[in-house]
């Protein structure tokens, strides 16, 4: 099982920006996909982007779409988030997840099998 671990979060305030960063202990390699989910306080975690392996497609939740954007960086078996104009609701534990399947529905959190540790975003008014 692949080994995910995020660095990049914090506090930041509203309309602010952030970089999640997720590195895997594995190569990136076809049929792998990897995504950023997050759990909301009270809430069940949720996929709000991901990416396939070539890098090429992407993924995104309606409520981040236009805000966030997701890359990685093949050689270096990275992959980012990049968080714009943040706002409190976007205050979260942000998950690297990855399945050895690839992107698509479902997106279910069941589908995916590596985990980092989880990430805390805070994002204040």
């Amino acid at each position: 099982q692949v080994r995910l671990v995020e660095s990049g979060g914090g506090s930041v305030q509203a309309g602010g920006s952030l970089r999640l960063s997720c590195v895997a202990s594995e190569t990136i390699f076809r049929d792998v996909c990897t995504a950023w989910f997050r759990q909301i306080l009270g809430k069940e975690r949720e996929m709000i982007a991901a990416i396939g392996a070539g890098g090429t497609t992407s993924y995104y939740d309606d409520s981040v779409e236009d805000r966030f954007t997701i890359s990685q960086k093949t050689a270096a078996n990275t992959v980012y988030l990049e968080m714009e104009n943040l706002k409190p609701d976007d205050t979260a534990i942000y998950y690297c997840v990855r399945r050895n399947s690839q992107c698509g529905s479902p997106w279910s959190s069941q589908t995916f099998n590596s985990w980092g540790q989880g990430i805390q975003v805070t994002v204040s008014s």
